[in-house]
């Protein structure tokens, strides 16, 4: 059946339906780039909304994914701590050559290069959640758990 999803929402579309999840994605008219925006957009609170947030291993270059509720601002020293490592800026060329997607779009699955995962323990509290899809307008539904399938990420407090 043929998708009508742009080819970057379609590669998260398939990694959700090739772990063995049900969940959909949609792409929205209206951006979903900022958590306010997609809060705005899904009719959810900011809170609700994953953000996928991309950080460089400063002496491994690898990537590092801070999962992180839409409400929160990230800690880079606390997970600079429970990596090992300290932090560095990942540009935009890094982000899209590490993870295969555009900062904005930036999903928890899918990527080029599997980044060690982080997750804020506050995305627990809720009952459903907001992660993007691989454009800056497009957003897929889950659940906490879901989420933890998907990324076997680490849950940590990453609040700042």
């Amino acid at each position: 059946m043929p998708s009508n999803l742009s080819a970057s929402a379609q590669k998260v579309q398939d990694a959700l339906a090739a772990r063995g999840l049900t969940l959909t994605v949609v792409e929205l008219p209206q951006s979903t780039r900022t958590a306010a925006e997609a809060a705005q957009a899904v009719g959810c609170t900011v809170g609700q909304i994953v953000k996928s947030i991309v950080f460089r291993a400063a002496e491994t270059n690898r990537p590092v994914m801070v999962v992180t509720s839409g409400a929160n601002r990230v800690s880079e020293k606390a997970v600079a701590a429970r990596l090992g490592e300290p932090l560095a800026k990942a540009d935009a060329d890094f982000v899209r050559a590490r993870t295969g997607f555009v900062i904005g779009g930036v999903p928890p699955v899918g990527h080029v290069e599997p980044p060690a995962i982080f997750i804020d323990e506050d995305l627990l509290a809720y009952d459903e959640i907001w992660a993007a899809a691989g454009t800056p307008n497009a957003v897929f539904r889950l659940t906490p758990s879901d989420l933890l399938a998907l990324t076997a990420g680490e849950v940590m407090k990453v609040k700042a």
